[in-house]
């Protein structure tokens, strides 16, 4: 049975009166107010008035330095090049660890979406060890490779490897079903259906897995060097914050612990912030 015939209507637009904003601008406080970065500040800022009102309260610059005094500290040994040589140290130490968990992580995870085997193993293994805490294995890398930069290697290549393995390959199995057969349509498998279909698809994830691989191999570096850092030259960070504490220097104790903060907070702010810039936000897939 055919339908009937409907009339066409034809609405017309009511004209934008005149004197009226349609897209109106922010004030200044507002467009403030929206920038990430200066709220940070804010933030920043009000911890450390807190942190200096605290100290001044307690009186003990032995037990809790003022946050005046550790920035005078951080500032005096900044320009003396402590800090500078220091970071430098713990920098190459972790990029190094660092690349290899990464590398490790990749190959464990495209070796488990290639198989159900391999898929099997990956998250018996992220199970077992992605719990354990690096820490932990510090007297078992002092039995097995001595006092020297293999044990650092093995303590930051284990907070590494579990952490990004484990949010990857929970992102490739997150990959819309829709997707999937999109890459076996075109018959790419292997290495070539991770790169161009599970990597793109699960780039968040793996995003979110390489920060947290980064916060746990940085704290568990600068763990590591105050037993280990005096075998890399001069020693890194952590090694600076456990001499300055044998001298019961706190207020360079705590600019040491002021330093990995700020390294801390440049990396999130600047690194990985840019690349999600570049990435899953342009592509709309994180807002």
């Amino acid at each position: 049975m055919k339908p009937p015939d409907r009339p066409e209507r034809v609405l017309a637009v009511d004209a934008v009166p005149s004197g009226v904003d349609v897209a109106r601008r922010l004030t200044l406080p507002q467009r403030l107010r929206n920038q990430n970065w200066l709220r940070r500040i804010v933030i920043l800022a009000v911890l450390a008035a807190v942190w200096e009102v605290y100290a001044r309260v307690i009186d003990n610059a032995l037990l809790f330095p003022a946050f005046s005094a550790a920035a005078k500290a951080l500032a005096e040994m900044t320009l003396s090049g402590v800090i500078l040589e220091r970071t430098a140290t713990s920098l190459r130490i972790l990029a190094i660890d660092y690349s290899i968990g990464i590398v490790l992580a990749a190959l464990l995870t495209i070796a488990a979406v290639s198989t159900r085997a391999a898929s099997d193993l990956l998250s018996t293994l992220t199970a077992m060890f992605n719990p354990l805490p690096a820490i932990a294995l510090l007297p078992l890398a002092l039995l097995w490779f001595g006092l020297g930069a293999a044990s650092i290697v093995f303590v930051v290549v284990h907070s590494v490897l579990w952490a990004v393995a484990l949010n990857t390959h929970t992102g490739f199995r997150s990959v819309p079903e829709a997707q999937r057969m999109a890459g076996q349509n075109y018959a790419l498998t292997g290495l070539r259906y991770a790169m161009l279909i599970l990597i793109p698809a699960a780039l968040p994830s793996i995003l979110s897995g390489l920060k947290i691989g980064w916060a746990f191999a940085w704290r568990t570096l600068i763990a590591a060097e105050l037993v280990f850092g005096v075998s890399a030259g001069s020693g890194g960070l952590g090694w600076l914050i456990f001499e300055k504490r044998n001298a019961l220097e706190t207020a360079d104790v705590f600019a040491g612990l002021l330093a990995v903060i700020i390294i801390g907070l440049l990396m999130e702010s600047v690194l990985f912030r840019t690349l999600e810039q570049r990435t899953v936000v342009r592509w709309g897939m994180q807002r």
